[in-house]
């Protein structure tokens, strides 16, 4: 019998016994186990007699080993029965172990957090009748666009860049420039002269800035979708999250070709530094994603089976080393959002 108890930061506790004949019909498998494990001169591993095993490695550690061995059968079992959603690798302790006594334990683990939406019908309602200006494209910008992709094309040879000042790389760099004219123009894709050229890129310009206001609008919501819902977060869907952060930091760092620790020493920061500076965002997206998940929940949004293997099959073909079920958790995640 397990008796449930509510923590904060989204735990619960568990704290039960297991009969003493129950524990002890584990030694078996422990004794087992540890034969396995053990080396003693003059015998075959695994074939130690027990008294001479009990003897080397002591009566506890035959017990903890016991222990471990039940309770991996137990807690799974009290999850179900007492409908705990569990997330994460629980804490364990064990509070009595005794020969011939029932062992009794306690048991922490972090849960789904509770969610409690805000009215995001009304939420969404009052964004969607907000009027939005998208300002118009100004000559200015097509050309800034322009001036910026002939400096792509520029040639960089015979120029010592490592050595040259900031504003002396500038200059190196438009003395460079490619001529823009048609030719030009043509060499870039699908554009027949510079009008059309200058035309597409205006479409372009214009198409980025209803994108940037229509993301504007999404953050709004969710900001107050994160303001108006209650949701006690789990520390281990916060780290999680933070984990992302930093596993996403460091891949950024290492294709501009620099070695993070040779990047923190430069901003004299530690990864910790970091971490505790990224928190409060990575608080709103784990806050987010619990949101996201109830929406879904309520308004019976599915994501066809057919799309997220799709998804996955691009992933894996991408990433040779992914994991197909941790990759279909993914991309089901990013389709429902």
């Amino acid at each position: 019998m397990a008796k449930i108890q509510k923590l904060d930061k989204s735990r619960v506790e568990i704290t039960g016994s297991i009969s003493a004949d129950i524990f002890e019909s584990f030694r078996k498998k422990a004794l087992e186990n540890i034969n396995n494990e053990v080396t003693i001169d003059g015998f075959r591993k695994g074939k130690v007699p027990e008294a001479t095993l009990v003897a080397k490695v002591g009566e506890m550690n035959v017990m903890e080993e016991m222990a471990e061995l039940a309770l991996s059968q137990a807690y799974p079992k009290i999850v179900i029965d007492e409908k705990i959603e569990a997330i994460g690798r629980p804490e364990i302790q064990i509070t009595k172990i005794a020969k011939g006594n029932p062992l009794e334990f306690k048991i922490i683990t972090a849960v789904v957090p509770e969610v409690k939406l805000g009215d995001y019908k009304k939420i969404s309602k009052e964004e969607k009748i907000k009027k939005t200006e998208v300002a118009e494209v100004m000559e200015k910008e097509v050309d800034d666009a322009i001036l910026n992709i002939r400096r792509s094309r520029a040639d960089h040879s015979g120029h010592d860049h490592e050595k040259m000042s900031a504003a002396e790389h500038e200059k190196a760099v438009d003395a460079s420039l490619p001529e823009f004219d048609d030719a030009f123009v043509k060499s870039l894709g699908n554009f027949t002269d510079i009008a059309d050229f200058k035309a597409k890129i205006k479409v372009m310009i214009a198409e980025e800035k209803k994108n940037k206001e229509k993301d504007k609008k999404r953050i709004s919501i969710s900001n107050k979708l994160i303001e108006t819902s209650t949701i006690e977060l789990a520390d281990i869907l916060v780290d999680g999250e933070l984990g992302r952060m930093e596993s996403q930091f460091s891949d950024d760092v290492a294709r501009m070709g620099v070695k993070i620790e040779d990047y923190m020493k430069h901003v004299k920061k530690t990864i910790e530094d970091l971490r505790k500076d990224w928190r409060p965002h990575a608080e709103k997206k784990a806050k987010l994603q619990l949101i996201l998940n109830k929406i879904a929940e309520a308004e019976k949004i599915i994501v066809d089976p057919k799309e997220i293997e799709s998804e996955v099959n691009l992933i894996v073909e991408h990433y040779k080393d992914a994991d197909r079920e941790r990759a279909a958790v993914y991309a089901e995640t990013v389709l429902m959002n």
